[in-house]
């Protein structure tokens, strides 16, 4: 009778023992822990500006494209008005250019060059007259250099048109038209950054989440990165959990998953292997247990959906993987 009295609490623990692996192990499966780790995100305008209005305050749920806040925009739009002026000045400068001169102008050039060479017929007539009359002493040789002086002065003149109704008849240069593109090009480039300055003073969400912290207030002066919002990103959500190195070939990226946690009794999450760290490193603090505090697990990081937006930043959470022989992909 007294040996029964002994071995009953021994069998007793045992199966204790047994119990608790079998728990740990979710019967079939192998059972991780956890935390969730939802990521955040801080959202910030790209341009400076004062804040006009926030149109999103903590707690909001947002989707991808939400407006979060805007900027005023008298500043920003005065700058592209004064771009698109730049680029259509350049614009019919280039056109100017490639078109060529006008039929008027080059009228204008002809009737130029007539009067020049009428000039500088003149004016050879009129030095080979007072050549004739210096040879037989008839003018002085002041008289003769003011002659071809002026004879000078005319080719030259009948020379300058002659070389402008050149230029107006083939038209301008290439290089001439090819700088002007290039000012083309970067007059539509400023113009761009204006056009895209402007529609950067509405802040928008990045991602769907949920507003976790509102940054700043409206009539505040903000510099391009500065933070506005932080956004929770909620779905998909990631956990951390760990697995030791013996259970380490149970585990494969893409494997489905069960998720468990306490504000879900009776339910599970489905989840999927995301991640498998290749570095072993101790057990974490807030998940170890007295028999793996000196353990080296792996990291692992599962994807999971929250339709009910129940999942919280650090909440612990338990993992279970099928049975080796109900492995899902």
């Amino acid at each position: 009778m007294r040996k029964m009295l002994i071995i009953l609490p021994l069998v007793a623990a045992a199966l204790a023992v047994l119990l608790w692996r079998e728990l740990r192990q979710g019967g079939d499966g192998l059972i991780l822990y956890g935390n969730v780790e939802i990521r955040q995100v801080d959202v910030a305008f790209r341009v400076d500006g004062r804040i006009a209005a926030l149109l999103v305050d903590e707690g909001d749920a947002v989707t991808a494209g939400t407006p979060l806040a805007r900027l005023e925009t008298d500043r920003l739009s005065a700058q592209a008005a004064q771009a698109e002026a730049q680029l259509a000045r350049e614009k019919a400068n280039l056109q100017r250019l490639e078109s060529g001169y006008r039929s008027e102008e080059i009228a204008a050039a002809r009737a130029e060059l007539a009067a020049a060479r009428a000039l500088a017929d003149n004016a050879r007539q009129n030095l080979e007259r007072v050549e004739a009359m210096r040879a037989d002493n008839a003018i002085s040789q002041k008289e003769l250099d003011n002659a071809r002086g002026t004879f000078r002065n005319a080719a030259a003149k009948q020379k300058a048109a002659q070389e402008q109704l050149s230029l107006v008849s083939t038209g301008y240069r290439e290089e001439d038209i090819a700088a002007q593109r290039a000012a083309v090009a970067a007059a539509q480039a400023q113009a761009e950054l204006a056009r895209i300055a402007l529609a950067d003073a509405e802040l928008t969400a990045p991602q769907a989440g949920v507003v976790l912290t509102r940054v700043r207030e409206a009539g505040a002066i903000v510099q391009a990165g500065q933070p506005v919002f932080t956004l929770s990103l909620v779905n998909p959500v990631w956990l951390r959990v760990y697995v030791d190195e013996a259970h380490l070939g149970r585990v494969r990226p893409g494997m489905a998953v069960d998720v468990l946690c306490d504000a879900l009794p009776g339910r599970s999450l489905p989840g999927r292997v995301g991640f498998i760290s290749p570095s072993a490193e101790f057990t974490p603090k807030n998940v170890e247990t007295a028999e793996v505090r000196t353990s080296l697990v792996y990291r692992v990081r599962v994807q999971t959906e929250d339709p009910d937006n129940i999942l919280r930043q650090g909440m612990p959470v338990r993992v279970r993987l099928p049975h080796d022989g109900d492995a899902r992909p």
